[in-house]
């Protein structure tokens, strides 16, 4: 796997994108989709949606570097879309293949981003501006976040914890 990137500034970023990549398919292992949908009689997110704006994540940086890719369910998550309490959410299955299919090339655009495409910025949101630099620090950040808190639902659901191996 290449680790030689573009812009130095990256390597620490694919680094941790590596992690995550298998922390994701450790984190969501052997989880029953019943258990997907199950918040606890809280109003927290449950394992379907936060697997889906993971993967919805994934593609949206790619997008921000020139890939034109959608996850299946992107209807569900475009705009920042929140949880949707009547909405039966894809399998696990569903969402695992949308990363499989988005990771090596999102991993292929952070390796050869340059750093000029990295100081430039870009409006987040109406009166919100930020480089490619930042918005790219925050999207790995975020997944080791949403890692985090399927491996706490995994334990409140009973099952074991992620493993790290």
């Amino acid at each position: 796997m290449q680790t030689k990137t573009t812009s130095n500034r990256m390597y620490s970023l694919l680094v941790l994108c590596d992690m995550h990549t298998k922390y994701f398919a450790n984190v969501t292992e052997n989880i029953s989709d019943k258990d997907t949908h199950n918040r606890l009689n809280t109003k927290a997110n449950h394992i379907a949606w936060l697997t889906g704006s993971l993967v919805e994540q994934r593609h949206e940086v790619a997008n921000a570097l020139g890939v034109k890719k959608q996850q299946t369910a992107h209807d569900l998550f475009k705009d920042g879309k929140g949880i949707q309490d009547a909405t039966t959410y894809p399998s696990l299955a569903e969402f695992k293949k949308d990363w499989e299919n988005i990771t090596p090339i999102l991993r292929d655009a952070l390796v050869s981003v340059s750093d000029e495409k990295l100081d430039e910025s870009f409006e987040m949101m109406p009166g919100f501006k930020m480089t490619y630099f930042e918005l790219i620090t925050f999207i790995i950040y975020r997944e080791a976040n949403i890692i985090g808190q399927i491996a706490l639902w995994r334990r409140l659901l009973g099952y074991e914890a992620m493993k790290y191996q």
